[in-house]
């Protein structure tokens, strides 16, 4: 669940991570108080998404009037398709210079990551592949925490001279304190200004709460966001089936979450683009058929690959649900299988029964015959 910055900035102020006053507000006349109270103030759109100032939705104002004539401006645009309804109207700081910091989980490690750097306000992947020594990833040991010495060791090159070390590893401290707290999957700074007396501000927060503490975390998840979910999402949630549009044209049909992830992850090595996520274990396979219409109703998908791998579930009765809503359906794009495990030979027999069709040995080669046939993704409306 994603926050948007009016939500995330309190969990800062929580943790003792300094913010500037604020407030949010809903229309442009109300900014424009605001302004008067907190005096020269930036207007930013809240929205759930990033790159709001290249959208025009943050712009600074001296006086009341300004911020009121901005706040228009601002309120009824919309950013990454998304309609701003509310602006927070925040002092302006005197900035020296800008930082990143940022607590996430990381996949390589299996654990929390820091990092840290001292070109704050740019994309992080922009400096992480341009200008990789100016980023640190310092590991953090879950069971532990982290070590604040070697923290500040790893840290101490990008401080900027003026600042203390120590004051940005007591920042970085209490930001993993905050992910921690609050089951963060991602908590970020960016950016953390250096003000004129060298303290640091946090002028931007993002916080993304893990889903499955959704249910732990009612007070904060409360001021989350939820994902904007698409009309087939919205339709396969109502069918309780795991969906998730996605930009390309190589549909994908698995069983498992693991197995249908692995499977995109391949589309994309032999250079085709998932247009889905969509998988159909356990009892979803009896709604195959309503499965199959979601996918069809995506007009970038130019080809399908079902991956079917049996441990514990039967391939053979996954396979069969398929092959009806196939027959009752029948689409035209070109549908290309990889069964394995439990069940699969009879699965293959009826594939071939049925369907006159013939499962491929490997799933690679599978997924190369459907990124071929899909041919290269141009876009389009999903």
């Amino acid at each position: 669940m994603n926050f948007e910055e009016f939500a995330a900035k309190p969990l800062l102020a929580k943790a003792g991570i300094d913010v500037p006053p604020s407030r949010l507000v809903t229309d442009a006349a109300a900014a424009g108080s605001a302004c008067e109270e907190i005096g020269p103030v930036v207007v930013k759109a809240q929205v759930p998404t990033g790159k709001r100032g290249k959208a025009g939705g943050i712009l600074p104002a001296g006086s009341a009037a300004e911020a009121e004539s901005v706040a228009s401006k601002i309120l009824g645009m919309s950013i990454a398709d998304h309609l701003v309804e509310k602006v927070l109207v925040e002092a302006q700081a005197n900035i020296k210079q800008e930082l990143y910091a940022a607590i996430l989980n990381d996949p390589a490690s299996k654990g929390p990551l820091i990092m840290f750097s001292d070109m704050g306000g740019m994309d992080i992947e922009e400096i992480a592949e341009e200008k990789p020594e100016h980023l640190v990833r310092h590991e953090v040991n879950i069971q532990t925490g982290p070590d604040g010495a070697l923290l500040k060791k790893d840290i101490d090159s990008l401080v900027p001279e003026g600042v203390s070390s120590d004051a940005v590893a007591e920042l970085l401290l209490k930001l993993y304190n905050a992910y921690a707290d609050n089951d963060a999957e991602l908590i970020e700074i960016n950016p953390l200004a250096i003000l004129e007396d060298n303290s640091l501000l946090a002028l931007d927060c993002k916080f993304v709460l893990d889903d499955s503490a959704i249910v732990r975390q009612t007070e904060i998840s409360a001021n989350g966001t939820p994902d904007k979910l698409t009309g087939r999402e919205l339709a396969a949630a109502e069918l309780d089936l795991k969906y998730i549009d996605l930009d390309g044209n190589v549909g994908v049909l698995a069983n498992g979450a693991g197995l249908t992830m692995t499977t995109m992850d391949v589309v994309t090595h032999y250079g085709g683009a998932p247009a889905n996520f969509l998988e159909i274990g356990g009892e979803a396979y009896t709604k195959a058929t309503d499965a199959l219409k979601l996918m069809l109703g995506n007009e970038n998908i130019k080809s399908l690959v079902v991956n079917f791998c049996g441990a514990f579930a039967r391939t053979d009765v996954m396979t069969e649900g398929v092959v009806n809503a196939w027959l009752e359906l029948k689409p035209e794009i070109p549908v290309f299988f990889s069964i394995h495990g439990t069940g699969s030979v009879d699965a293959r027999k009826m594939l071939k029964e049925r369907l006159d069709m013939t499962s491929y040995e490997t799933m690679d080669e599978a997924i190369q015959a459907a990124v071929a046939a899909a041919g290269p993704f141009t876009g389009g409306a999903s």
